[in-house]
């Protein structure tokens, strides 16, 4: 890639030629604009470049501060640093104007690239006044990660609870755990051994097409104990809010219902046992995101979350030595199917909900906006590979329990399979 703007290709729009002497009009301003945007998006970042430097001087501020701030976003792509920045910078001595919110965000992002953290508080806060309300919790998380980094923890904890604002008041995981607790409670009355015959992860069924068992099992707990739903639903209700918090309630419900999935599909294939109740290979997988996700996307959070990101991988040790151990009847293929389910989602998805320690540093994708758009590419195809995974491993199960009478009568409590108990 050149690193000077080359000589613009002539215009396919009709957009009068950049090489033309004299003012713009005010119409061939806005048109030249636009294609200095496709040329930005569609990744022709010199030609950009030419056709942003034709409309600085324009007699609009409006104008000129936004063929700035795409001369920038372009000067960036080329690998030309401080010149995109020292661009940007002086959008900001224009008066006011509707890409001075921008300008503020990419200088704010560029002194954070060069280690100026104080600097890019004060960018951050001019940001801030200029928001709309719908990016205001992205900003205060980054100000909260900022006043940590410098030290400043009391402002941390405000910028923090400033961003989680944006969050659901009632988290969809408070519904799950509701739901379960009121169905497994009615499963554990004596009337409920229907509820739990139709619930649990018996495998016969499953094999003969009652697949919904796969997910519904989370529902139903061991009859005869209530400490397995107790330390279930404790899990959950520390697991669960942080997942939305990070990637908010559709991602939180798709992640339950796949590593649900996962644990079922787990024990289904491996475990011994025909019969399983519980929660925890979903819960599993929660632990599974939460760890790869702190560790490969660092997520810009408060003291509380990050304590408890920080105690993810010890949880996870300690659960999986107790249920190896034999001591309690526990289905470890269960457990370790969420887990990695968990593991991967992590690993692929970046948190959309909160800013990350990577997003403040990588370069951002080509958009005619100018704002970063996270590719969506890798995440579906990743989360479809897990889908593929899962039923192949369904038809594994289905071939192995083929020809099994499903359980009509439980006579005996089914084993903590399908989610053993949690510490």
């Amino acid at each position: 890639m050149d690193d000077e703007p080359r000589p613009p290709t002539p215009d396919p729009r009709g957009a009068p030629q950049l090489g033309t002497e004299g003012p713009l009009t005010r119409e061939a301003a806005r048109s030249i604009l636009d294609r200095g945007a496709e040329l930005l998006a569609s990744g022709d970042f010199a030609d950009a470049a030419a056709h942003y430097q034709r409309v600085i001087g324009f007699d609009d501020p409006a104008v000129t501060a936004a063929a700035l701030l795409g001369l920038g976003q372009a000067l960036y792509r080329l690998d030309q640093e401080a010149a995109a920045v020292s661009t940007w910078e002086s959008i900001l001595e224009l008066p006011e104007t509707p890409s001075t919110y921008r300008a503020w965000r990419e200088v704010a992002a560029a002194r954070v690239r060069d280690g100026d953290l104080q600097g890019a508080v004060t960018a951050y806060r001019e940001a801030d006044r200029r928001a709309p309300p719908e990016d205001k919790p992205e900003i205060a998380n980054r100000l909260g990660w900022l006043a940590k980094e410098t030290g400043n923890t009391r402002a941390a904890g405000r910028y923090f609870a400033r961003g989680r604002g944006s969050g659901p008041a009632f988290p969809l995981s408070w519904v799950v755990i509701a739901a379960t607790v009121v169905v497994s409670f009615s499963a554990m009355s004596s009337e409920g051994e229907s509820i739990l015959r139709a619930l649990m992860l018996d495998k016969a069924a499953v094999a003969n097409g009652e697949y919904w068992r796969l997910w519904t099992v989370t529902l139903v707990h061991d009859p005869s104990s209530i400490l397995h739903l107790g330390f279930n639903m404790y899990a959950l209700y520390l697991t669960g809010p942080l997942v939305e918090q990070l990637y908010g309630s559709r991602l939180f419900a798709l992640f339950y219902l796949l590593c649900a999935a996962a644990g079922s599909v787990g024990s289904f294939v491996f475990g011994d046992g025909q019969l399983a109740v519980g929660a925890s290979g979903a819960i599993f997988g929660l632990f599974g995101i939460l760890f790869a996700a702190a560790r490969t996307h660092n997520p810009m959070i408060d003291r509380r979350a990050r304590s408890l990101l920080g105690q993810i991988g010890t949880i996870i040790v300690i659960n999986l030595v107790i249920g190896f151990s034999g001591v309690l009847p526990i289905d470890n293929s269960a457990h370790v199917g969420g887990l990695v389910a968990g593991l991967w989602l992590g690993f692929l998805i970046v948190p959309g909900r909160v800013p990350t320690l990577r997003s403040l540093w990588q370069r951002p994708t080509a958009t005619g906006d100018g704002k970063s758009r996270p590719t969506m590419l890798l995440p579906t195809l990743g989360v479809a590979a897990l889908v593929v995974v899962l039923s192949v491993g369904v038809v594994a199960g289905t071939n192995e329990w083929r020809g099994t009478s499903p359980v009509t009568n439980i006579g005996a409590a089914p084993s903590a399979g399908s989610a053993g108990q949690q510490g």
